[in-house]
């Protein structure tokens, strides 16, 4: 490409991107959560594993309820071929062919209706794991909340970035117009001129890949949104990076302990490994079972002193039994689920003091974060001041074009680190509310 025509081509694509973003659709971060809620494909897998568990947690699914089955049978004997010889002497007798049929049908009840608690117990179990299907789904969408809110800030970041190029590449073709009016009256020499037009060029070369990331980045918060169309322009409500005021660390540490999706969990685990040593103990106890059943019989004989029989029949019974040897097997598993709880026990000690640990380590990341916005702020300001100095002294001939262009790229370094101190504390932020379990106070913006 020729030199002459690469800064209007550079232009033309950024001036084409500014339209393409002028355009876009604007999203905030309430609706990103809403949508992200209502579309992700992680939450709706999610929420049907908790429907299974709902459903499962129902009183006949633990054996409260009796089982009543409708049974019909259909039973036939053919000889095809009989002999008889009579005990009173006389002769045999040969039958041919001959067919015995039989037809019962009748609805029958088994009811277990005492079994050491195994029954009660194991309808606890199942509402517990209705509760870790509930805690399940709640880890899935704080999860997404976090991700959504990381994703969207960091797109906000990226446009804010975007902002400081754009800006960069303005001051650096106010540069170049200047050195070019100077270089056509002979005031600025060629290789001034070259190194303002290499250096304007490197800027616009910034500010293309800048257009690349932003792009990347609406893409990725689409895809939590489950959105498909990639290629439509999007642009954040926000223009700046928020801050909320958390609560105290004593406040967020104790909603940690209390709320934290982790931690709930590892109780709940705590709850079913009782349940289960319950559950056998309960095999100590006997069982009662009672079952009935009222029942239709046909028979037809093809030889007998009656050919046909009809019958209508009331059956019942009740069963007391008591499992008194299991090869040891019973006390083998008894001792394996205490130890299996106080293998639960220790983990939920080892988690919480892992979740304290990432709290503090968060805790200190965020306070650290918080003054270095204070110390960027001012370098951000000072950056400033010293480029609105030197591009006088510039334009005067007071001041080199490599000292402006230090100028120049110390303000956008300092732009830099600030937006990335602003960047790095609502990250910080977003995790303390989340590992404190109150990542959905972002539902409320």
């Amino acid at each position: 490409m020729n030199k002459k025509h690469f800064i209007p081509v550079v232009l033309i694509f950024i001036l084409c991107n500014n339209q393409y973003f002028a355009q876009a659709q604007i999203y905030n971060l309430n609706h990103c959560l809403t949508t992200g809620l209502e579309k992700n494909f992680d939450i709706r897998i999610v929420k049907n594993q908790q429907t299974i568990s709902d459903n499962n947690a129902i009183p006949g699914n633990a054996g409260y309820l009796p089982t009543i089955d409708a049974v019909a049978n259909y039973a036939g004997d053919w000889a095809n071929f009989l002999r008889q010889y009579p005990s009173d002497g006389t002769p045999q007798k040969d039958y041919n062919n001959l067919l015995d049929q039989q037809l019962d049908a009748g609805v029958y009840l088994n009811w277990t209706i005492f079994d050491g608690l195994r029954i009660q117990t194991n309808y606890k179990k199942l509402k517990e794991l209705q509760e870790i299907g509930r805690l399940n789904t709640q880890l899935a969408i704080e999860n997404l909340l976090s991700q959504i809110c990381s994703q969207y800030y960091n797109f906000v970041q990226q446009n804010i970035r975007l902002h400081y190029l754009e800006s960069a590449v303005g001051l650096s073709r106010e540069r170049l117009r200047i050195v070019e009016a100077q270089y056509e009256i002979g005031a600025m020499s060629r290789l001034d001129f070259h190194q303002t037009k290499v250096d304007f060029n490197a800027d616009s070369s910034r500010l293309v890949q800048q257009h690349e990331t932003l792009f990347a980045s609406a893409v990725s918060l689409r895809q939590l949104l489950n959105d498909t169309n990639m290629e439509e322009s999007l642009s954040p409500a926000d223009t700046a990076i928020s801050l909320k005021n958390l609560p105290s660390k004593e406040i967020l540490l104790q909603n940690m302990l209390q709320n934290n999706v982790f931690l709930s969990l590892s109780e709940k685990e705590i709850s079913l490994n009782t349940l289960e040593i319950k559950n056998l103990q309960s095999e100590n106890y006997p069982y009662i079972r009672l079952n009935a059943g009222y029942a239709y019989t046909f028979n037809r004989y093809a030889m007998a002193t009656y050919r046909k029989e009809h019958s209508f029949d009331l059956t019942y019974g009740i069963t007391l039994g008591i499992r008194i040897f299991d090869g040891m097997n019973r006390n083998r598993q008894l001792s394996n689920a205490k130890i299996a709880l106080q293998t639960q026990k220790l983990e939920y000690d080892n988690l919480v003091l892992s979740v304290k640990s990432d709290f503090a380590k968060i805790w200190m990341a965020y306070n650290n974060n918080l003054t270095l916005i204070e110390m960027e702020n001012d370098n951000l300001s000072i950056a400033q001041e010293t480029y609105d100095i030197a591009i006088d002294r510039y334009k005067l001939g007071n001041l080199s074009g490599l000292e402006l262009r230090e100028a120049q790229n110390s303000l956008l370094e300092a732009e830099e680190r600030y937006l990335q101190a602003v960047y790095n504390t609502k990250l910080c932020e977003i995790s303390l509310l989340q590992i404190s379990g109150q990542i959905k106070e972002y539902l409320k913006e």
